[in-house]
């Protein structure tokens, strides 16, 4: 999972310090002045916080995906690194964007990056992704992609976390606890945790969900200061702004891969080697080159992945696939359509 958006949880959750205040402040080290006792830190919505650390304050150091302070080591200021991650309580400063801290809490970047790798390891081993198919406060039902579809009925674990997405937001850290009640059918769920020896259950002990859209269309401008595209929905035949955000992923399709999508979408199996029976469709996506706003130009196809957004017109990319006219034009025609082809949501 994304453990770096996964830390703004953990380190709030610690101090009940879900909602950003005046007296606290959550953040990465950007510069240090042990001198002057002062600690810059940027926020995860990109703006910046001068902690001043008292001199009755407390360091303490915690390991990522602890909650307990009572497990914290004593560290001093001396022990801070650019890069690592803090959590800063105490009262307002008098500056604009400061806090006058008697308590900071860090996690630092090597830790982070160790539980980093764990993590992504532990979801490659013991993950799975799918639709949901069946929906209760109990359990759910999801269907796994892969060489066919296996259904998995996914239960909880004693103190699992669920987390569902935000509208109009791909980042994990905007995720919001949930439960498995608010999952709906037709939703894209990953789940962590062991399963049966059977592979039909799995006990989860990690749930993120969301409703999410997959969007064909033809782009109609780009406006890249806003970070913007406006296409010409291919379904709906209305014009849509796609916001692409720093979390969004932008690719283009290789011509060989766009044609063996396109098999794949339509059942055809007898394509090239790289659309073989059994190979992973979301592996040979995810290693299509990586393009920019401005690799794009209007009048091309582009399919899009996003959330669900608070308004019709305007979506949060969580994926911008350019490269896709043979697999969105129908057999024998000019004209395009996205069918029933979707787009798995990210890791999280």
């Amino acid at each position: 999972m994304k453990l770096v958006h996964c830390l703004v949880f953990l380190l709030s959750s610690l101090l009940l310090a879900q909602t950003a205040t005046p007296d606290r402040a959550l953040g990465t080290v950007t510069n240090i002045d042990r001198g002057g006792r002062r600690i810059t830190l940027r926020t995860d919505n990109g703006s910046e916080v001068v902690v001043t650390a008292q001199p009755t304050a407390s360091f303490r150091r915690v390991a990522p995906g602890e909650t307990d302070l009572q497990k914290a080591v004593t560290i001093a200021l001396t022990d801070l690194s650019v890069g690592d991650r803090v959590l800063a309580r105490g009262k307002a400063g008098e500056q604009a964007n400061s806090v006058a801290a008697t308590l900071i809490v860090v996690m630092s970047q090597g830790d982070i990056a160790k539980k980093q790798e764990a993590d992504r390891t532990d979801w490659d081993r013991r993950g799975v992704v799918g639709l949901v198919a069946t929906a209760g406060a109990d359990q759910i039902v999801i269907n796994i992609r892969g060489a066919g579809t296996a259904p998995v009925a996914v239960s909880l674990a004693p103190n699992a976390a669920v987390r569902r997405y935000a509208p109009d937001s791909v980042l994990f850290a905007d995720a919001r606890p949930s439960t498995l009640g608010e999952i709906k059918i037709g939703d894209q769920v990953r789940a962590r945790g062991n399963r049966s020896p059977d592979g039909s259950k799995m006990t989860a002990e990690e749930i993120v969900s969301g409703t999410f859209r997959t969007i064909a269309g033809v782009i109609l401008s780009l406006d890249a200061q806003q970070n913007e595209v406006r296409i010409n929905d291919l379904e709906s035949k209305r014009p849509l702004v796609v916001k692409v955000t720093a979390g969004s992923s932008l690719r283009r399709l290789s011509p060989q891969v766009a044609q063996a999508v396109a098999q794949r979408v339509r059942g055809n199996s007898g394509g090239p080697a790289a659309a073989g029976r059994g190979s992973d469709l979301q592996q040979l996506l995810e290693s299509s080159p990586g393009i920019t706003l401005a690799d794009l130009k209007a009048g091309e196809a582009i399919v899009i992945s996003s959330t669900i957004g608070a308004t019709a017109e305007r979506v949060a990319a969580i994926t911008v696939l350019a490269g896709v006219e043979p697999i969105l034009r129908r057999p024998g025609t000019q004209e395009m359509s996205l069918g029933s082809w979707t787009l798995d949501i990210g890791t999280p």
